[in-house]
């Protein structure tokens, strides 16, 4: 084996164990604070309520809607609040729903998750299971008063030639997704939440368009463009809905 060839090997090898290492400390990291309540803390200790806030719950496709983690280039100049955290599932979601949505009294929460449910990221899920949880926001939101919107699962795609995601649309199958989506949009309707279809602005048929995203599962720039535009519609039916009600109540 020439030198250089086994510089490169070495380098190779280094790169595995640093991705290992980087995994296990994101397994203890989960391990010792299952559902994120320290992520946000301080950052939820130092807003200030604000007329019109709208709160993100999701998982890495809210949380990396900040690009580089800068929450200024969240919506600039709205009210809006980025709480994702990668990785998560709807049960990590729902533990942390005080803390990180009723506690900042937005007017509108967005709750966007279930990819990691169907991906098994916390141990088998069923759609039962799923829906509750996504239930159990809803009721919280609404008996404090906060509007919903609910959001579809987002699609996937194995499209990105050198991805370091594997076996994306096996783990997310697209009956399930499907099924997730109608059943969000149905009970979305019987509750009167709102509902914003992030999947059909992402999709080509049952998969995530390839020019939407950076690695197959989570959208890049143009596509978070094509979910603004779809939630920002959404938002403001319901912020018109809370100003109806209002004004009702006020009669």
């Amino acid at each position: 084996m020439s030198s250089s060839a086994a510089a490169h090997g070495a380098e190779d090898d280094k790169a595995r164990v640093a991705k290992l290492e980087e995994e296990i400390d994101g397994y203890i990291h989960r391990l010792t604070d299952w559902a994120g309540l320290v992520y946000y803390g301080s950052d939820n200790a130092e807003l200030r309520p604000e007329p019109g806030r709208v709160v993100f719950l999701g998982d890495e496709i809210t949380e990396r809607w900040n690009g580089d983690g800068d929450p200024d280039a969240f919506f600039p100049g709205k009210p809006y609040v980025n709480r994702g955290i990668e990785g998560q599932t709807t049960g990590q979601m729902l533990v942390r729903f005080r803390q990180d949505v009723i506690g900042l009294q937005p007017r509108v929460v967005v709750i966007q998750g279930g990819l990691n449910d169907l991906a098994g990221n916390a141990g088998p899920a069923t759609e039962h299971t799923i829906a509750e949880n996504f239930m159990t926001m809803t009721e919280l939101a609404k008996h404090h008063g906060i509007r919903v919107v609910l959001a579809s699962v987002t699609p996937v795609c194995d499209c990105v030639e050198g991805s370091a995601r594997k076996d994306i649309v096996r783990l997310r199958p697209a009956a399930r997704m499907f099924g997730l989506n109608g059943w969000l949009k149905e009970y979305a309707a019987k509750v009167g939440a709102g509902y914003v279809d992030y999947f059909g602005a992402l999709a080509q048929g049952r998969l995530m368009k390839r020019e939407l995203t950076a690695d197959g599962l989570v959208p890049n720039a143009a596509g978070y463009a094509a979910m603004a535009a779809a939630v920002e519609r959404a938002i403001a039916e319901e912020a018109t809905r809370s100003g109806r009600a209002a004004r009702s109540d006020g009669q």
